[in-house]
């Protein structure tokens, strides 16, 4: 059984976390900028053996896709062309930046750490893939 890869996909910057090949645990990977997430998965899947993609799906609090979906939906039609033996999965990304920065306020980052939104997106990675799990 492969791993499932958790991408959060950002105008920017894509944040990544992947499971154990158990698919039990969510680990932190990267963040990568929005340009090269491509190159990045072509080389990781070399090396990696997954099997699924779970990608934040971008809805407002009415249900409705938010402004983000403008670029995210093309990203998951190219990623499926790219890679059609993978299952992609969509999963709800409401609020999952919030408890991001909330979980790296917690863990007692400095102020510095706080504001990084690489890690902000990574964190979000996790998170999304860990109830994606659960």
């Amino acid at each position: 059984m492969g791993r499932i890869l958790a991408i959060d996909y950002g105008h920017k910057r894509v944040g990544l976390a992947v499971s154990d090949n158990q698919r039990i645990i969510a680990t932190a990977l990267t963040t990568v900028k929005a340009d090269m997430i491509f190159e990045f998965l072509d080389d990781y899947l070399k090396k990696e053996v997954v099997d699924e993609f779970v990608v934040g799906l971008a809805k407002q609090m009415d249900n409705t896709l938010s402004e983000s979906s403008v670029y995210i939906e093309p990203f998951v039609e190219e990623l499926a062309k790219k890679y059609p033996e993978k299952k992609i999965t969509r999963i709800d990304e409401r609020f999952s930046s919030k408890i991001a920065t909330q979980t790296i306020l917690l863990s007692g980052a400095k102020k510095k750490q706080r504001r990084d939104k690489a890690l902000v997106d990574t964190v979000s990675a996790v998170i999304l893939l860990q109830s994606y799990m659960n």
